[in-house]
């Protein structure tokens, strides 16, 4: 598919996949339209990094996805929508549960009622493996039946079937994307990998973390972003939820010993409790089955871990500037 000149709307363009999904668009010939959350510093998040020259092919628009009528504003003459903007953080959910409602769930109303309205050629929905929960059957299937074990992972289940009935119902051509654990350039220090890379490069010899026993399927960012891609040109798609993750797991104590082969430094482990997730959160397991999207969209992963760790720590080497210190992340 040719995507020049294509009139596309991301929401949530101002953070960590949002923005790399941004860059790729506009380097594909993309008109972008990058919806971003309207705040008085008028930061426009990992936008603000952009070079000029793809900077000033980003048109931005500030609002809030909670807001329907900023949301219909934005999706006037637009052809595609990525919906990414939400409330990520499972910790930060217990505490702040309606936040997550509002912003999860009703901005994704607010979204499928803007695509329907503007009469889009495909919504492309991003779910996260975190509706899986304690998965039964590994690797994990799209027909895996969901056990949300936060109040995020179960706003986002919502937003997805959400999503899925405006299909079914109104013939709103949806498809649903669940990214595993996506890691890269510009993640959230709160993340796991960025978590410990930060320690690493920090002066102390220790890393504290919480538990380092779950496994994870880790997926290096731009294999996500061309996922996403992906998905929105395939017609098979439309309806269907869409797993994209690597279909291996490692652990977070695996994670560790390879970021430190990486830095050429060995570091004391410890466990903090303020770094482990609230009382029956955590997921032990989440490996993606991704059959359906080499059957659906022809997509597969590319970067291996190893390189993509080692990319991930040389951009936050270089970018250190950017993050507090890493204790000052704990959730």
């Amino acid at each position: 598919m040719d995507w020049s000149g294509k009139k596309v709307l991301v929401t949530g363009a101002g953070g960590f996949i949002g923005s790399h999904l941004v860059e790729h668009l506009v380097a594909l010939g993309a008109r972008v339209r990058a919806f971003l959350r309207y705040n008085s510093r008028n930061s426009y998040g990992w936008i603000d990094t952009f070079p000029d020259e793809i900077r000033g092919t980003v048109e931005v628009f500030v609002g809030d996805i909670r807001d329907a009528e900023k949301v219909r504003e934005a999706s006037e003459g637009i052809e595609y929508i990525f919906h990414l903007a939400a409330l990520i953080a499972v910790p930060y959910s217990y505490s702040a549960v309606e936040s997550y409602i509002d912003t999860n769930i009703r901005g994704t109303l607010h979204v499928l009622t803007a695509a329907r309205a503007a009469g889009v050629c495909r919504v492309i929905h991003t779910s996260t493996s975190e509706v899986y929960g304690a998965a039964r059957n590994f690797p994990i299937r799209e027909d895996e039946l969901p056990r949300p074990q936060s109040p995020y992972a179960a706003s986002k289940l919502a937003a997805d079937m959400l999503a899925l009935s405006f299909h079914w119902s109104y013939d709103l051509p949806v498809a649903v994307i669940r990214p595993f654990n996506t890691y890269g350039s510009r993640q959230s220090a709160r993340a796991i990998i960025p978590t410990i890379i930060l320690q690493c490069l920090e002066s102390g010899n220790e890393i504290a973390l919480g538990a380092t026993h779950p496994t994870r399927d880790f997926l290096y960012v731009p294999d996500a972003v061309k996922g996403f891609i992906r998905i929105a040109e395939s017609e098979s798609a439309k309806g269907e939820i869409v797993n994209i993750g690597t279909g291996t797991e490692i652990s977070v104590r695996d994670v560790v010993d390879r970021l430190q082969k990486l830095c050429g430094r060995q570091f004391r482990i410890t466990q903090s409790a303020e770094r482990f997730r609230p009382e029956q959160s955590e997921v032990e397991r989440l490996c993606a089955d991704i059959r359906r999207a080499h059957e659906l969209i022809a997509w597969q992963p590319e970067v291996e871990l190893d390189e993509g760790l080692r990319r991930t720590l040389e951009w936050f080497r270089d970018h250190r500037n950017y993050y507090k210190a890493s204790r000052d992340y704990v959730i």
